[in-house]
């Protein structure tokens, strides 16, 4: 035998010792089960083994003379054929042997997510000249970072990250030119001298295939070179603040970087650049003007600093930009006009800064703002009253500033309270914000009250009668408008959820068949409760399909942004080589193709009219209410999922079209399910928003089968529906 494998969820205990006597075994793979206890001593008889892979499984460390933790076996070095070791995310303590870094056949190491300590041997790279991969991150490593390291020249993949490793950031990892990916976050290094530029990062520059740096809460302090605009065009994720990690998923830290000094003019030379993140530490100066040119910018954040200037026209060149937070500086002057530009924008806080002047009236054409905070300014002038067009408005503060004049009503501002606009003494409105009744509306008010009586005398005996025949309908409609006022979820300045592989591997029962849920073409989905009581649904994908891969990629893109309460909802992630999960929201009443195609199940007139309205305003959401359009490509009953309230959520985006500015339609090789594609889709592969349309008008068919509905009926009431799919598409 030259292979054994076992994974996933497959076997539970201790290791047996039988294994370790296979003296011809090549491969041993037991990764994502349920072991527990020590890994033997024994592991060193396979000496011809290529790969160990025990990752994900609850394996630890046993006690050695001297009370001394050791979760390693010295033995394991004597594999000497060994390419690749993957042991993370189990319980292993103590030191790693010495006798591992000489093993000079390996090529891929993982010890990350495990409680081991002790430091790195200064002659590290001396036995591990062949090493690309090296996997350290989440332990309890101290000391320094070994020079030797340059010895490992091949080396692609350096994660350090969440340890506790101390010294200067080492400038030499510049040599290892093949480097792609560097994580040093969340540690405590520094640089040679706070007076001084980083040095390291000039030293960086040589490395041009990196993709990734994050050297985020350390001490560092010093000025960020000029150099830094040298990066390769492929270095998309910057973050000085935040370690980067899967997708759309990050960590926010609370420590500081202490860079000071101002901000590289040469940063704006990097057009890849998606995230720039500078907030929390002591920058000066204003901000450079090339800034304004990285148009496929999607985040900017220069918060807590102490920038001064003003703010540009060139503002209006971040069309893609989706969060600005430029919060806690000196800026000062007015808020230029040209922000109307920045359709795609969801977040913008602009507090606690010199600001003076109106706020611009072309503010209310950002159709996708979120959250506006604009407090604690010295802005002037009244609210604008097109700020009622914005639909999709859940946050506004503009608290603490010199406004006057009528707050509106309108839109989005039945949902705000005083809060949004204390410290504004000259502001008056209606009763509800706490703020004096407007001058020119005192005697209208008080002649609406007299005829007010009158009205209500006469007309309570219609009304009541109107209230007795309507109190059903209303009960029942009432909290879908609530859903539906409530429809975007969150704000976009709150990240996402953080949750752990084992969290998840306890909330489904370590996946087991009693959570699943459904099963399709890339994966199987399970419930998850959580340890809070809170139920979630977790899509695992299969990881051994590179369309599976493929299909979590499009997902995280597709709904890292889009929000809206017709759509699945989000919640986290989580993502390795080996698994990636997405943890959303879960629907208790199943999908439609259980209500529709069961004899266990039915759906009246206004439950199926009702649904068949969600799904048409997710699709016109889809396809007109975002920046970027959206082809979904799969609409069908199973991919409309059901919350306790019979509301309707569009899901499963795993082979979605993103068509950029100016595009209708696009050409692809990947097909949707038959019966529910239209013809230009399937014959040609041409994908547009009529592919979506089509597919939902056999959804439409597909729900009055078989039932004695009046489709006339049907559709004078879709009529009537306040979306604009109907007349767009």
């Amino acid at each position: 035998m030259t292979e054994f494998a076992i994974d996933r969820n497959q076997i539970s205990g201790t290791i047996p010792l039988s294994i370790f006597n296979i003296s011809s075994l090549q491969l041993l793979r037991l990764h994502h089960n349920h072991l527990y206890g020590n890994l033997p001593k024994d592991i060193g008889n396979l000496t011809k083994l290529n790969e160990l892979d025990i990752s994900v499984n609850n394996l630890t460390g046993k006690t050695c003379v001297r009370i001394i933790s050791c979760g390693l076996p010295r033995e394991i070095g004597k594999i000497y054929q060994l390419e690749v070791l993957q042991l993370y995310s189990n319980s292993f303590t103590g030191f790693i042997p010495l006798e591992l870094f000489n093993m000079s056949n390996l090529i891929d190491v993982d010890l990350s997510e495990n409680s081991l300590s002790g430091s790195l041997p200064t002659n590290l790279g001396h036995g591990l000249s062949v090493l690309q991969t090296f996997y350290l991150h989440t332990n309890y490593l101290t000391g320094t970072i070994p020079d030797s390291i340059t010895n490992c020249s091949k080396l692609r993949i350096l994660q350090l990250a969440l340890n506790q490793f101390t010294g200067f950031v080492p400038h030499f990892l510049g040599n290892l030119r093949h480097l792609e990916y560097i994580t040093l976050a969340v540690n405590y290094l520094r640089t040679e001298s706070t007076s001084s530029e980083l040095s390291f990062i000039t030293s960086l520059t040589n490395c041009r295939s990196l993709r990734v740096l994050a050297i985020g809460d350390n001490p560092l302090g010093g000025i960020l070179p000029a150099s830094i605009g040298n990066f390769s065009t492929s270095l998309q994720n910057r973050k000085f603040k935040q370690p980067c990690e899967t997708f759309f998923i990050h960590e926010r830290v609370v420590c500081q970087n202490n860079f000071f000094g101002p901000i590289p003019e040469c940063l704006g030379n990097i057009t890849s650049l998606r995230d720039l993140s500078l907030e929390s530490n002591m920058l000066t100066s204003s901000i450079p003007s090339s800034i304004w040119r990285l148009r496929d910018l999607m985040y900017l954040d220069f918060s807590s600093n102490s920038l001064i200037g003003f703010l540009p026209p060139e503002i209006g060149n971040l069309l893609k930009t989706i969060l600005i937070n430029l919060s806690m500086n000196q800026f000062s002057e007015s808020i230029p006009s040209t922000i109307e530009n920045l359709i795609s924008l969801n977040a913008l806080s602009l507090a606690h800064n010199l600001l003076e002047g109106f706020i611009p009236d072309s503010v209310g054409r950002m159709i996708s703002l979120i959250s506006i905070d604009l407090s604690y300014n010295s802005l002037s002038g009244s609210i604008p009253k097109s700020f009622e067009k914005l639909q999709y408005l859940d946050y506004l503060n503009v608290s603490f500033n010199a406004l006057r004049g009528e707050i509106p009503t309108g839109g989005p501002f039945v949902n705000f309270t005083i809060e949004s606009f204390k410290g504004n003494d000259e502001l008056c409105g209606i009763p509800r914000f706490n703020v004096p009744l407007c001058h020119h509306n005192v005697f209208k008010h008080r002649s609406r009250m007299k005829k007010m009586r009158l009205t209500l005398f006469i007309a309570s005996g219609i009304v009541a009668l109107i209230l007795l025949l309507s109190l059903a309908f209303i009960s029942v409609r009432y909290k879908r408008k609530h859903k539906a006022i409530n429809g975007i979820d969150g704000l976009v300045p709150a990240l996402p959820e953080r949750i752990s592989y084992y969290e998840l591997l306890q909330a489904t029962e370590h996946f087991s068949e009693t959570n699943l849920i459904g099963m399709g073409g890339f994966g199987s989905v399970y419930k998850a409760v959580r340890r809070d009581g809170r139920i979630s649904a977790v899509k695992v994908f299969n990881s051994l399909s590179e369309a599976a891969c493929i299909s979590f990629v499009v997902e995280c893109e597709v709904l890292r942004n889009i929000r809206h309460r017709n759509l699945t909802k989000v919640i986290s992630s989580c993502s390795n080589e080996d698994f990636k999960a997405l943890v959303l929201e879960y629907m208790p009443n199943g999908n439609l193709k259980k209500w529709v195609y069961s004899h266990n199940y039915c759906l009246d007139l206004m439950q199926r009219l009702n649904i068949m309205i969600d799904v048409a305003c997710a699709l016109e959401y889809l396809h007109h209410g975002y920046s970027i359009l959206i082809v979904h490509c799969d609409l069908k009953p199973s991919n409309v999922l059901l919350d306790e309230e019979m509301v309707a959520h569009v899901s499963d985006f795993g082979i979605a079209k993103l068509l950029g500015e100016g595009e209708s339609t696009m050409h692809t090789n990947t097909l949707a399910t038959m019966g529910y594609i239209a013809p230009e889709y399937g014959l040609e592969g041409l994908v547009s928003t009529r592919c979506d349309v089509y597919s939902y008008g056999v959804m439409c068919c597909a729900e009055s089968s078989g039932d004695r509905i009046d489709m006339k009926e049907v559709l004078t009431e879709l009529q009537k529906i306040k979306c604009r799919f109907s007349r767009r598409d």
